[in-house]
């Protein structure tokens, strides 16, 4: 049993590891432009069974599953168990803006996560999970006036993100009522770049700006439960994340790229030479908003649940670019339920876990439209999915499948609308760690 429980630790540092260099080095897990504003796409520390339901999870106490999103839920855990959970996402997205469509596919590792019981009151959990990501490219071109037909072309790229290593306690004070928080490291680093190429191959301008965050973030929750008969139960969930100034650096440098002729014994070839260039530095310009969350869910007869959230993002006092006025609050409003017809059911389908859920949420950032700053874009969600529970290696598991459909509609007619389907999937490993065995 050590030699287990060594092996499933050693897994999961690499895993925390191998999570963190695929989060710099791999490919961006969004394409969309509106990331190009902010902190980019926000992830919200919703697992793939949260995500089925909407995304809800402040009121949800479950033995089967982890949930980051209201620390406090880690008392919920069975006295017996060890779990292991692991996420991955699928993406398709699709774009139009004035009458032009394209569209983008994108994969990512989204999340590896482990919790257990210290104390019959007190259970621990650590995990790598994403806080916001940034991924785009795309271009354009107008003619420049009194040029002859001369077009200047824009190109915009961006990629990157922060990512946040957590560790988190739950605590139960009284049966019915838990605390937690979860203490976080938060890195990450973000480029951005634009270029200026004229058609005529004239000089070029590139200017380019890379931001890289060391910091932290905490975490704070408390789940109380109401059993109103035998069978129904009311369970209250609240959170806080506390808002700070991050611990930042950002580089911005502006390049002026000639392109030269060089001859050679096999022929002319166009070489490009940096002619003028510049960079300066700035600390401590970017922050996280407080966070203020809350949810309600009903429980029946450990058949079914239904939850209701609401989330309340502070981002209007936040400094973006040490400026404040860049960014609105943001709300976000999600329901969910989720159906276990019989847990120990004869027939497969009988303990399989049905999943439903929609959500609605506001922008965070302001974008630039004709000279002004206006609100970006606003997202809507429905998602379902299924938790298959599955005998791996001789361990209780579940496979979690998430299929979702995102709308992300600008607030002006015209701009950049964009549609995703989403697939996610997540597998929950849960070993028995600390079963007596007894000998007759």
């Amino acid at each position: 049993m050590l030699r287990n429980r060594a092996l499933i630790s050693a897994l999961f540092a690499a895993g925390v590891l191998t999570a963190g260099a695929q989060s710099s080095d791999s490919s961006p897990s969004t394409n969309s432009p509106y990331t190009r504003y902010g902190l980019g796409d926000l992830s919200d520390m919703v697992f793939t069974n949260n995500a089925a339901m909407g995304g809800v999870g402040y009121a949800l106490r479950t033995s089967e599953h982890i949930n980051p999103m209201n620390p406090a839920s880690y008392t919920s855990v069975d006295s017996l168990s060890f779990m292991f959970d692991v996420g991955m996402t699928l993406k398709s997205s699709n774009y139009q803006e004035a009458g032009v469509k394209s569209n983008a596919k994108n994969s990512s590792f989204d999340y590896i996560a482990a919790q257990f019981r210290l104390h019959p009151r007190l259970a621990i959990a650590v995990g790598y999970i994403p806080y916001s990501t940034v991924g785009y490219s795309f271009s354009r071109s107008a003619e420049i006036e009194n040029s002859g037909g001369v077009t200047n072309t824009n190109t915009f790229f961006g990629e990157g993100g922060t990512q946040q290593i957590l560790g988190g306690l739950g605590f139960k004070i009284l049966d019915n009522l838990s605390i937690g928080a979860n203490i976080s490291y938060l890195y990450g680093t973000f480029d951005y770049q634009s270029a200026a190429i004229p058609s005529n191959g004239g000089d070029r301008t590139v200017v380019y700006n890379t931001l890289s965050v060391k910091s932290y973030k905490a975490d704070f929750g408390l789940q109380y439960t109401h059993q109103i008969n035998k069978n129904n139960s009311l369970t209250l969930g609240l959170a806080y994340s506390m808002g700070h100034q991050l611990n930042c650096t950002d580089t911005y440098g502006t390049q002026v790229i000639g392109r030269s002729e060089e001859t050679t014994s096999s022929g002319t070839t166009d070489s490009y030479v940096v002619l003028q260039s510049s960079e300066s530095y700035a600390r401590d310009g970017y922050g996280i908003p407080h966070v203020f969350g809350g949810g309600l869910a009903w429980n029946y007869s450990k058949k079914l649940t239904v939850e209701v959230d609401y989330t309340l993002q502070k981002w209007s006092s936040v400094k973006y670019n040490n400026r404040t006025g860049m960014y609105k609050d943001r709300s976000k409003v999600a329901f969910g339920a989720e159906y276990l017809p019989n847990e120990i059911g004869r027939s497969y389908l009988a303990r399989m876990k049905y999943r439903v859920g929609a959500y609605y949420s506001t922008p965070y950032v302001k974008v630039p439209y004709q000279g002004n700053m206006i609100d970006g874009a606003t997202e809507f969600g429905v998602s379902a999915g299924f938790g298959l529970p599955l005998q791996l290696y001789q361990r209780n598991s579940i496979l979690s499948i998430t299929g979702q459909y995102v709308r992300v509609k600008p607030s002006v007619t015209g701009m950049l609308s964009e549609n995703r389907f989403v697939i996610k999937l997540g597998l929950t490993f849960n070993e028995r760690w600390f079963m007596k065995w007894r000998v007759n």
